[in-house]
């Protein structure tokens, strides 16, 4: 199940089966010239069908959409073993209903992903990567909004880490803070073009930021090993916190005037509690926060203090409760949170119509005391 099929060299369309590492499919693809329209920091042992299934966003949402724009069709086995063949590979097909979109991001409850067809986008010529410190959150989102305007076709990444995330990798992995370590929030931002003034243009573009005292330092790299190395800092994050022992982690999509509230309300919250790091980063750009909670091990009183607060506190403000990792066993519970009552009734009026004897993944998604 991890053979590539075919790539059109044309259309930019790649076919491959369920079971290919998406790191091997970015490298194939990149030889050709093309890009995958996701990147994900577990691309070296995540699984394009698990992608799919939990449809994943990773680092460049904000430029290349969800997986839902960019997968043109794809090959499913359900519950009675019939093969469903929605393995479309063209860009507009507007004949009916959209089969393929019932199984990205079900989780496997309605079917067994077994081929996907991917639009690829063509690899831009010049990338580059800066790594900014700022003061407040106020500031990082006056200098996102700046940075949106400015380079809006270019914009590939804007990757949010405040002090305790960066002082987690420098203490527990060794990687070094490029900049000041001394800040109180940290962006990364990659842009992506087809020529090469994105170079010249952000350096001037920091420099009026430095000046106006929107950021307070900067470092800018536009070869390949050196936006590696920006990019190895936010990606050791997960792997820094888990070293202290154990983590409670968070996947939540919030408006952006309230993304990063909830992370000092945690810390006030737990601040009597045995807790390592309580920090928050993620793609700012799609308004997706990941919130962990670092600890020595596993507590119940530390739980109870997060769930179902963290919950409640997202429901509040609109949000998302998991933003790009499904919703899996542990979260069943809190669907309510995210999804109106009519909604789940529809989402289990599917799953009982499609797999009526729930032999597919039966306790994910849904509460595990539901008997409908």
């Amino acid at each position: 199940m991890n053979k590539i099929i075919s790539f059109n060299k044309l259309s930019g369309v790649l076919v491959c089966q369920a079971g290919c590492v998406l790191e091997n499919l970015m490298n194939y693809v990149q030889n050709e010239g093309f890009i995958m329209p996701f990147d994900l920091g577990a691309k070296g042992t995540c699984q394009i069908g698990g992608n799919l299934a939990t449809n994943a966003g990773g680092l460049r949402l904000i430029k290349y959409g969800s997986l839902q724009g960019s997968v043109l069709g794809l090959q499913a086995v359900l519950a009675d073993g019939q093969v469903l063949d929605c393995l479309n590979t063209l860009k507009k097909d507007n004949t009916g209903y959209h089969l393929k979109h019932l199984f990205i991001g079900s989780e496997g409850t309605l079917g067994i992903i077994t081929k996907i067809a991917i639009q690829c986008p063509n690899a831009p010529k010049f990338v580059n990567a800066s790594f900014i410190g700022l003061e407040s959150f106020d500031k990082v989102l006056s200098f996102f909004s700046l940075v949106r305007k400015e380079f809006s076709g270019s914009l590939s990444s804007f990757e949010l880490m405040d002090s305790v995330a960066i002082k987690s990798v420098q203490k527990n992995i060794g990687i070094k803070c490029p900049i000041n370590d001394n800040l109180k929030f940290y962006v990364l931002v990659e842009l992506s073009a087809d020529n090469n003034y994105i170079n010249h243009s952000i350096q001037e573009f920091l420099e009026k930021a430095l000046n106006k005292e929107i950021i307070l330092d900067a470092t800018v790299a536009d070869q390949p090993s050196l936006i590696q190395n920006l990019w190895k800092i936010r990606e050791n994050i997960p792997e820094s916190l888990l070293r202290y022992g154990y983590v409670y982690k968070y996947d939540i999509t919030l408006p952006h005037e309230n993304f990063y509230e909830i992370v000092p309300d945690i810390r006030r919250r737990l601040e009597k509690l045995d807790v390592k790091a309580v920090c928050g980063y993620g793609h700012l750009g799609d308004g997706n926060l990941h919130l962990n909670v670092a600890t020595s091990e596993h507590n119940n009183e530390i739980a109870s203090a997060i769930e179902p607060y963290v919950y409640e506190w997202t429901s509040k403000y609109k949000g998302s409760i998991s933003a790009e990792h499904g919703i899996g066993f542990l979260k069943s519970k809190y669907l309510k949170y995210s999804k109106s009552n009519l909604e789940v009734d529809l989402m289990r009026k599917i799953k009982n119509n499609i797999d009526p004897k729930k032999i597919l993944n039966p306790y994910k998604i849904f509460p595990q005391n539901d008997s409908n």
